[in-house]
């Protein structure tokens, strides 16, 4: 029978010493020069999620509104 420790099935965040070779090893894999560019990706990449998010929201809150006006008045034929 295979027991597993507890703590060994944790995930948890990087630590300070984690951190620094994540670091070290973007800046080995894409140099100094191409930081900026990737970070301006990721930012554009998160302002369009951002955007889309709340068209999104805006859409159902514009049905949902859409919908109790309907109930609120109802037209009779």
């Amino acid at each position: 029978m295979l027991l597993l420790n507890y703590n060994s099935l944790l995930i948890s965040m990087p630590g300070g010493s984690e951190w620094i070779l994540i670091i070290l090893a973007v800046l080995i894999l894409f140099g100094g020069r191409k930081i900026p560019e990737f970070m301006r990706g990721i930012g554009r990449g998160i302002r369009e999620f951002n955007d889309a998010k709340s068209n999104v929201q805006k859409e159902i809150e514009d049905g949902m509104s859409e919908k109790d006006t309907k109930a609120a008045n109802p037209v009779n034929k």
